[in-house]
């Protein structure tokens, strides 16, 4: 184990593609570099508040000393750390926005890990850089928490997902207009170091392409070809359309991933749709509560709710037509990019029921179950239970499940609105009736849905209160969190097994947040 004061950082992005190394932070464009070298802001005083011991363990990092702190909060680096901040563009909310890049997010190389893999390590909150626009560059405690607390959260669940080793206060206020309605505040600052094998996105080669830089591009997908996908074959023809079907395959396993577990993102712009298949940005996002695919958490998505839990299948599909334009121009047939396109809902599809299957305990996905899985949704739809309660009390389903108000009563305490029996208890029949088929014991089928369906999920609510006793010097309620989400299909956190409070419907950065949370 070292410290991260001292350990072998390489740099391989910034010695392989062209940047600006000017080490400036003006903001500006920057056409013909993928990147632009600038150091982190120095802050009045860095604060260990939370540390991964998880994710220090794969990175072999020691607990943080002094110097390791000062690195974290981005008033040092190591010697052998060339930080830069990445140049991309993107899509957001359907529109064209042009160049974007990390306006908040400093890079400071890679560290290799036990697994075997080399891992970007990146600050998120360290200052300004020259994709800042009229930003600051920094980041707010509250989103801070959510994002550390997150990303490590989903890596529990088993989503696909960047991490995070550190959260550290900065001690310095932070101008922030919450819902951008004209009533700015200061805040606590903060800034939370994260970590993946790469922040790539599809907006990385958006930025290339809207620019007709072909060359860059070509080596950007080579890159990313060897060091990420190498079961593709970096001499062959057509590896840039294979590159695009593995990305469409790893989206689709990551959108069913987040269905899975109920998550919504709430800001699916092409900038922050990952290369690798990671969910990555964790900004306005939220678990679902009562089951509702209109459900988004983000008010910047309102009114069309766009992001919404119900279409985030078909805005992957969309933004993975961006990137296929993207791409395009290095395919001199680019029917075969249409064609993996084309194939992605199917793919999608197959993927989406395999694993509904194991969240209802079926044992092998016969066609006649899509049809019950639609109608099993279909009822949630209609009757809004929560959905985390609602699928851990069907494991536990009676086998003789008696009368309708036998059934309601059963799952009364997953309701938020008094529920119409008849069309759940119709629903009960028709899935007991298709369980009573299965081939496998009653135990497997049970032990199937366990590993399916979390029973602990890190909701809203929980991580505001979290937030309002942190910015009170307690860190009690944030310590409880990060125990119970390493352990989320167990019973530990049962304290947590009800619904989400009625004072949290309403309740600012509970029920809804906003982009700059």
């Amino acid at each position: 184990m070292e410290h991260l004061s001292t350990k072998q950082i390489s740099n391989t992005f910034t010695e392989t593609f062209p940047g600006d190394l000017s080490m400036n932070n003006t903001r500006r464009q920057t056409p013909g570099v993928l990147y632009c070298s600038v150091l982190p802001t120095p802050v009045a005083q860095p604060v260990l508040i939370s540390w991964s011991d998880e994710m220090a363990e794969v990175l072999e990092l020691s607990k943080p000393s002094p110097e390791d702190i000062l690195i974290l909060g981005g008033n040092a680096i190591n010697p052998m750390m060339k930080p830069y901040a990445s140049c991309y563009a993107g899509h957001q909310f359907g529109n064209w926005a042009g160049q974007l890049g990390d306006g908040r997010a400093i890079s400071l190389g890679f560290c290799s890990g036990k697994d075997g893999v080399d891992y970007e390590l990146q600050l998120k909150g360290a200052g300004p850089t020259p994709y800042s626009r009229n930003a600051d560059g920094r980041a707010v405690l509250r989103s801070s928490v959510r994002e550390y607390i997150m990303s490590e959260a989903m890596h529990y669940l088993g989503v696909p997902t960047t991490r995070a080793l550190s959260l550290v206060a900065t001690s310095d206020p932070v101008l922030r207009d919450m819902f951008y309605n004209g009533h700015a505040e200061y805040e606590p600052g903060a800034i939370v170091l994260r970590v993946a094998p790469s922040f790539i996105r599809f907006g990385n080669f958006e930025i290339l392409a809207e620019r007709g830089n072909g060359l860059l591009s070509k080596q950007l997908c080579d890159w990313v070809i060897a060091r990420y996908y190498p079961e593709i074959d970096i001499e062959h023809e057509d590896r840039v359309v294979h590159l695009f079907q593995a990305v469409a395959e790893r989206t689709a396993d990551t959108i069913v991933e987040w269905l899975r577990v109920g998550f919504v993102h709430g800001v699916m712009n092409t900038d922050n749709m990952s290369i690798l298949g990671l969910t990555i940005d964790y900004g306005p996002y939220s678990f679902v509560d009562d089951y509702d695919l209109s459900f988004t958490p983000n008010t910047t998505d309102l009114p069309g709710r766009r992001y919404a839990f119900g279409n985030q299948a078909s805005v992957a599909y969309w933004n993975l037509s961006r990137l296929a334009n993207a791409l395009a121009f290095l395919v001199p047939e680019t029917d075969k990019l249409v064609a993996v396109l084309k194939n992605y809902q199917d793919v999608y599809e197959r993927k989406y029921y395999v694993m509904m299957a194991k969240k209802l305990g079926i044992d092998e996905l016969r066609e006649e179950d899509r049809l019950l899985i639609d109608s099993f949704e279909e009822m949630l739809q209609t009757l809004k239970p929560d959905m985390t309660l609602f699928y851990q009390l069907l494991i536990d389903l009676p086998d003789a499940i008696g009368s309708s108000a036998d059934v309601k009563n059963f799952f009364q305490e997953t309701f938020y609105t008094e529920p119409d029996e008849t069309i759940l208890y119709a629903s009960m029949l028709t899935y007991r009736a298709r369980i009573e088929t299965n081939s496998c014991s009653v135990e497997t089928s049970k032990q199937m849905m366990r590993a399916a369906n979390p029973r602990f999920i890190v909701r809203n609510y929980m991580l505001h209160e979290a937030i309002e006793k942190l910015e009170k010097g307690d860190d009690s309620l944030l310590k409880k969190l990060e125990e119970y989400m390493k352990d989320p299909y167990s019973k530990k956190g049962d304290e947590y097994f009800v619904k989400r409070p009625a004072w949290a419907e309403q309740k600012a950065g509970c029920s809804m947040l906003s982009c700059s949370s």
